[in-house]
């Protein structure tokens, strides 16, 4: 089931100044943001960020502070590596044992 989290863009500007990401980076996204209606998928918002330089460390303080649990936290990151790894070395597969 998704869930919708909220924080105003004041609060995510500031956030995104106290990880030193510069004002023209944050603008853009902020711009990125108001394009789609001021929603962003977390994933995208994740991914976002790290092209923007930030560590997994400082992105996981972001969401947490929009309300996000860690172990949805947790999914997005596996997501985001999952979508790597597809991108890389095309479909994964599944694998068992019987």
């Amino acid at each position: 089931m998704s869930q919708t989290f909220t924080m105003s863009k004041v609060e995510l500007k500031r956030l995104l100044s106290s990880f030193r990401v510069s004002d023209k980076n944050a603008n853009e996204l902020l711009a990125k943001i108001d394009k789609t209606y001021r929603h962003i998928n977390a994933v995208a918002l994740a991914e976002s960020l790290q092209r923007l330089g930030l560590k997994q460390e400082d992105i996981t303080n972001i969401l947490r502070r929009a309300g996000i649990d860690d172990v949805t936290i947790s999914g997005i990151f596996d997501m985001i590596e999952t979508e790597r790894i597809r991108a890389t070395f095309g479909k994964l597969v599944d694998l068992s044992i019987d």
